[in-house]
């Protein structure tokens, strides 16, 4: 991806201007007339051209990454930011720019080169393309088709990260799986492409030390308990944590974070075969609690389940998943709005406050310890789904709590999608939290190193 933000006194003079406006503000001398005929009153996505530059709508609020619509919508060429509304961020501003310039041409023919906004501050310039570049890595992975992001394609970009920043990584697949990880053997052992557990380790200091877990579910068919077609349209998502996770640690790694840093990628596709897992089977969990499947379409608990009790063994301070989990989550919700769960409130504050400031935001929900009751089972330690249609999301969290041992541990249910093209968000793949968690963990690990 070309860099969307430059810095480069010589290009910025002829560089066209924008001029990004809420609902009310003055216009630019000369773009009344334009305006009118082209309806622009400064809503968010509006962009309406006139002689002298461009306007750009950012809406009540504003939408902090108003911008965005800029680079979603305008042809190649140099522009540079003229005015904007008051109380603006200028780094939101500039980031919104960088991420409307993502373009996914994998299958199709290039459409020339993104527009590119050209700025004074390197600093500025070099934070807003690190994220987008982060977050491209993510929305790549995640509107990839499962036929060229399988499990195999999935273990190879964890390769290729660890690669870059000289991290150890390391893999456990297909049989080898039995003994050590059989939860995320069952789930995937139906599908032609073996499942496996990635593990990425990277160290940039000893500040704290921080496990993060991502649901590699390539493409989810619902397994035995089959999803109808309409369930299966988008499941090449079904990774999105993953991809989300991938997404955080590149930046983790490219900032050098003073930590000691873990990442677990289980990944598999849950696939339909006669050696698909079934409704009603019990599997030994690597924390030795047996386990009762219910529905063979809530599989990604258990893939996560086994990374979780892996990660505990060492004992780190946090342990956080990433997961398209539920579709609960969604009708409570929203697809913008992602809940976070946590054992660590002063945690989860922290991300929900950082994540509204800088429009990633999250919304916090309870581990409500009395629906443990939905997880019963007559014939295991527990069943991995509700009894219930009931608080979808939270039961899920709390089953995936049972293997966290007594280790801080945040659980985020994502849609990683863009259901509508946005200011800064285009449909697709979407690493939504990722902005809010790293800044969290950049504050946090900044003000011990002071």
């Amino acid at each position: 991806m070309t860099s969307p933000i430059v810095v480069d006194e010589g290009r910025a003079g002829a560089a066209t201007p924008l001029y990004l406006l809420a609902p009310g503000d003055p216009l630019p001398a000369g773009a009344e007339a334009m305006a009118n005929i082209q309806q622009f009153e400064g809503a968010p996505d509006q962009v309406a051209y006139y002689d002298g530059g461009v306007l750009i709508g950012a809406g009540d609020g504003p939408d902090p990454l108003a911008l965005g619509a800029a680079a979603m919508k305008l042809p190649q060429g140099d522009y540079r930011l003229a005015s904007a509304p008051e109380g603006a961020r200028e780094d939101l501003t500039v980031l919104g720019f960088a991420l409307g310039a993502y373009r996914f041409h994998r299958y199709l023919p290039e459409r020339g080169p993104a527009p590119t906004l050209i700025i004074d501050s390197e600093q500025l310039a070099e934070d807003a393309n690190g994220k987008a570049a982060a977050m491209a890595l993510t929305r790549d992975l995640i509107n990839t088709p499962a036929e060229d992001m399988g499990p195999d394609a999935l273990e190879a970009a964890v390769y290729r990260l660890g690669e870059e920043f000289g991290a150890e990584v390391s893999s456990v697949s297909g049989d080898d799986l039995v003994s050590g990880f059989p939860l995320v053997h069952a789930v995937g052992r139906a599908a032609a492409i073996p499942p496996r557990l990635m593990e990425l380790r990277w160290s940039g200091g000893s500040a704290g030390s921080f496990t993060l877990i991502g649901k590699g579910v390539c493409f989810d068919s619902g397994g035995l308990n089959i999803k109808n077609g309409k369930g299966m349209a988008l499941m090449k998502k079904d990774m999105g944590g993953a991809g989300t996770a991938l997404g955080l640690a590149h930046l983790i790694m490219a900032r050098k974070l003073p930590i000691s840093f873990r990442m677990l990628i289980p990944a598999v596709e849950n696939a339909v075969s006669g050696s698909s897992f079934r409704p009603g089977d019990v599997f030994t969990s690597r924390a030795g609690q047996t386990v009762e499947i219910s529905n063979t379409d809530a599989e990604g608990r258990l893939i996560l389940a086994d990374a979780i009790s892996y990660a505990a063994e060492e004992k780190p301070d946090r342990i956080m998943t990433l997961a398209t989990l539920t579709g609960a989550a969604r009708v409570a919700l929203g697809p913008d709005l992602p809940p976070i769960y946590s054992t660590d409130e002063d945690f989860q504050r922290a991300i929900c406050e950082t994540g509204m400031e800088i429009g990633d935001p999250l919304w916090p929900m309870p581990f409500w310890d009395r629906y443990n009751t939905y997880l019963r089972s007559d014939i295991a330690d527990v069943n991995h789904a509700a009894s219930t249609p009931f608080a979808g999301s939270i039961t899920a969290a709390l089953f995936l709590k049972r293997f966290c041992a007594d280790i801080s541990f945040t659980h985020i249910d994502t849609f990683a999608w863009n259901a509508s093209n946005l200011p800064g968000r285009p449909k697709g793949g979407e690493a939504l939290t990722l902005r809010a968690i790293f800044t969290t963990l950049e504050r946090e690990f900044s003000r011990q190193s002071q």
